[in-house]
């Protein structure tokens, strides 16, 4: 089995910090390692958004979001109107850029990835409309948001720890190299009693 550290992280405990604008405020879900609300490699958050407004800028860095709760928003990036952003459908973009949002019917929760693509590649994807899913991961880092009811999650055949409504999950990897060059893949099979609504994040750290 390939050696790992998991983490879960409870959403009662995310600690609330102002937006870089000060137009409202942010629960930070989980960042790198040494990495803080100032500084960081990656960080994902979940904001409460209720008026429209200007984005902070996050220069440098990449940035992914989507609607959690409500009916939506529109952005507009760098003075070009984007198409409405529904639920669970994600839309990236770059920090540096200069966003506008508007709320489409009343306020919103989202979701936020923001990244640093000269030390990751990164990849996210919302998971539902079935009870059980499967996947295959060498990914340095893999992180699940549950969006849902109860979720259990297994890696390699073992239980993980299991992540209640918005409680996140993050398991780290340590790398090994291979005589044969092959990445290490790691299985991971997820279910709930209900239909599953998470999002998988995958952050492979770049080299060189």
């Amino acid at each position: 089995m390939i050696p790992f550290d998991v983490r879960l992280y409870r959403a009662q405990d995310y600690p609330r910090m102002p937006w870089r604008n000060g137009g409202g405020t942010t629960q930070e879900v989980a960042c790198n390692d040494g990495g803080d609300s100032a500084a960081f490699e990656w960080r994902l958050s979940i904001a409460d958004v209720a008026q429209d407004g200007g984005f902070s800028s996050f220069n440098g860095l990449q940035r992914i979001i989507t609607v959690l709760e409500g009916a939506g928003i529109a952005l507009t990036v760098d003075g070009q109107a984007q198409a409405p952003l529904r639920p669970r459908q994600a839309y990236a973009f770059s920090g540096d850029a200069r966003v506008d949002c508007r709320l489409l019917d009343g306020a919103i929760r989202d979701f936020n990835l923001i990244y640093s693509p000269r030390h990751y590649r990164a990849r996210l994807q919302w998971i539902g409309g079935v009870r059980e899913w499967a996947f295959h991961s060498a990914a340095s880092t893999v992180l699940l948001l549950n969006a849902g009811q109860a979720l259990t999650v297994r890696r390699d055949g073992r239980a993980l720890p299991e992540p209640a409504r918005y409680d996140c999950l993050h398991i780290e990897q340590q790398a090994a190299a291979r005589e044969d060059g092959r990445d290490d893949l790691a299985e991971y099979r997820l279910a709930s009693a209900s239909m599953l609504d998470a999002c998988l994040i995958e952050l492979q750290r770049r080299h060189g």
